[in-house]
């Protein structure tokens, strides 16, 4: 797939490294250009492209900024119309310990309403940037699980093939209205990650038939 991450942050980082690793073809952006151009580097084939108009060609973006800054990262990269938008965002707290938005909306569909034309897909949030940047399998030996909620069924297959292709495992969490879970479950783990003193290491996952 044409991919394109938006952000140079330890998720965004993890996400070119498994992306170029798994043969997809992958431009960056954000508004530091140096950070760019040095992420590029590490990686062959990866492109460092301008903000303006980086959307066009891709067919999938990845949102890998902070939530407070997901909306105007969108709208700087160009029509949107009809692009897969995988937001990864959780509208936390400056502590990390809470969240601000919740039970009548989700920082997704906040994201959904501003930027109208794009199909937004909830997934990856619950995943530590470190398990994502070692990869899918957990200490464990068992496959991390991406949870993905969007209201476009074409939207939620292409998510599902893109982490599939990364070697997650992955579960449908339904319409988009269902990251008002997702983003609590996120705080969860966070918790077990740091406030328990867990690690970063873990991620959480479904069991059973």
């Amino acid at each position: 797939m044409q991919v394109l991450v938006i952000g140079t942050g330890n998720m965004g980082s993890a996400f070119v490294k498994q992306l170029s690793a798994a043969g997809h073809q992958v431009s960056i952006t954000a508004r530091d250009a140096a950070k760019v151009d040095a992420l590029a580097a590490q990686y062959p084939g990866v492109k460092a492209v301008p903000t303006a108009a980086a959307a066009d060609g891709k067919d999938v973006i990845v949102l890998a900024t902070g939530y407070a800054d997901a909306v105007s990262a969108l709208q700087s990269v160009g029509d949107l119309q009809g692009k897969v938008v995988v937001d990864i965002t959780n509208p936390l707290t400056p502590d990390y310990m809470g969240l601000t938005l919740g039970h009548s909306s989700s920082a997704a569909e906040e994201i959904a309403k501003a930027v109208p034309g794009a199909l937004v897909v909830k997934a990856f949030n619950t995943l530590f940037a470190q398990v994502l940047a070692r990869g899918a399998t957990l200490a464990d030996g068992s496959k991390a699980t991406v949870f993905f909620a969007s209201d476009s069924e074409r939207a939620k297959q292409t998510v599902k093939s893109l982490a599939e292709s990364l070697g997650f495992a992955t579960a449908d969490a339904g319409g988009l209205k269902n990251a008002r879970y997702l983003e609590p479950l996120a705080g969860l783990n966070i918790y077990f990650g740091y406030g328990a003193g867990r690690g970063t290491g873990i991620a959480p996952a479904w069991v059973g038939a």
